[in-house]
């Protein structure tokens, strides 16, 4: 199946889809070295997002988690791309300055069709997800 979305930040990607209804702030939900949600409370504790899929609604919390995201690629834990209900700034910014494909606004809702463990194409690119549900 082929989804239409928003493109945000561009580029490809695939990989296991690693979903939540939380939203993440990159700034003490996820720890920068490991990759790790690391917030107690969250949906998501203890899994790590390295080379995943990941979906959440959106950010929240400091401008800092922009550099957060750019700080995972650099300690080699990002995911491989991520898919949003709808971005907001912190959660783009990072995604563009840390070269991850970013999408949001999907035709269908992403929390209806995904679940955890399906296998995804993001292409940011040209703004759609393609899977085999």
């Amino acid at each position: 199946m082929r989804i239409k979305c928003r493109s945000i930040s561009r580029g490809t990607a695939e990989g296991e889809v690693l979903l939540t209804h939380d939203p993440i702030s990159f700034l003490g939900n996820v720890d920068p070295n490991t990759g790790t949600i690391v917030e107690t409370e969250h949906e998501l504790y203890g899994q790590c997002i390295k080379d995943r899929v990941l979906v959440f609604p959106h950010g929240k919390g400091s401008t800092v988690g922009s550099y957060v995201l750019y700080q995972l690629i650099k300690n080699d834990v990002a995911p491989a791309a991520m898919i949003n209900t709808e971005s907001e700034p912190i959660v783009a910014v990072g995604a563009i300055i840390s070269g991850i494909p970013l999408v949001d606004k999907m035709e269908k809702d992403p929390f209806d069709i995904l679940k955890n463990g399906d296998h995804v194409k993001v292409d940011g690119s040209t703004g759609c997800v393609e899977t085999d549900n």
